[in-house]
């Protein structure tokens, strides 16, 4: 798996959404109680926040260490391990599902953000354009893909099966009018084939990697004051005992401040959206 390690310091370029130069500033030898926060992140909007909380980390005596991943295993394996202090990548039913699956011990240590679910145009430009035969393409894990289908569903193009939820899947579509095809690929695969299918239901920070705005090119997303909201917020994943401690609370303080939530409405316009609780 591609991965990217993204050293998070003061000297940071915001623009790339990603920080160079550790060491860069000068380190204090008699400050015996430096600490570093080693963190695996999405690169979009995950990265990209952090860089900016890093700034008042650092004020704090924290340096923050991020690695770039492109899927949502191998975040929750490396803090599983112990190679890293937390993850900043899913939300809770992910978190939730893998746990079971795979037998980790991965908690919630903080609720920082909600990036709305979308369908976006494919091949067709409007959902009105739909076809019988046409092919739409969905995240594979259980928790996304379920939340792609309760999305078609509430704008009409299928009907899923009653007590269908948070682990529904294909299987349990009952009616299907437009006989239309499902594409499942691993969800960061999902917008790169968007020429090649009728409409693509993307995650919110895949969106963003793949260029869509969520007020200007979803043909239909999660309204902000939707349950969505609430059961689909992004977290700090952590091992399980290591959420109080003071390096991830102070980590969890700083991206619930009033600063980080002013940064992510004024970049992400709408795209990502600061949680509330």
């Amino acid at each position: 798996m591609k991965k990217r390690v993204v050293a998070l310091t003061l000297a940071l370029t915001l623009a790339a959404g990603l920080v160079t130069g550790c060491g860069n500033a000068k380190k204090d030898d008699n400050k015996a109680d430096s600490k570093t926060i080693t963190v695996a992140a999405s690169q979009t909007p995950h990265s990209e926040i952090l860089a900016e909380a890093a700034k008042t980390l650092k004020k704090q005596g924290y340096d923050l260490k991020v690695t770039v991943f492109d899927d949502y295993v191998q975040p929750n394996n490396v803090v599983e391990s112990g190679e890293f202090d937390a993850n900043y990548v899913e939300h809770k039913p992910y978190m939730e599902q893998f746990n079971k699956e795979n037998g980790t011990h991965i908690v919630d240590a903080g609720d920082i953000h909600y990036e709305p679910f979308g369908i976006y145009g494919g091949t067709k430009t409007k959902l009105e354009d739909v076809a019988e035969g046409d092919t739409i393409a969905i995240p594979n894990d259980t928790t996304n893909e379920a939340r792609a289908l309760l999305l078609l569903q509430d704008n009409g193009l299928l009907t899923l099966k009653d007590g269908a939820s948070l682990t529904a899947t294909i299987n349990d579509i009952k009616d299907n009018p437009k006989k239309l095809k499902f594409q499942e690929l691993e969800a960061a695969q999902v917008s790169k084939v968007k020429g090649e299918v009728a409409y693509v239901v993307l995650n919110g920070n895949y969106a963003l990697e793949a260029g869509y705005s969520v007020g200007k090119d979803a043909l239909a997303y999660e309204k902000s004051d939707s349950e969505a909201a609430k059961t689909y917020v992004n977290i700090i994943g952590v091992k399980e005992g290591n959420e109080n401690s003071d390096a991830i609370k102070a980590l969890v303080k700083v991206l619930k401040s009033d600063e980080i939530k002013k940064f992510i409405e004024d970049k992400y316009d709408g795209a990502v959206i600061p949680f509330a609780g």
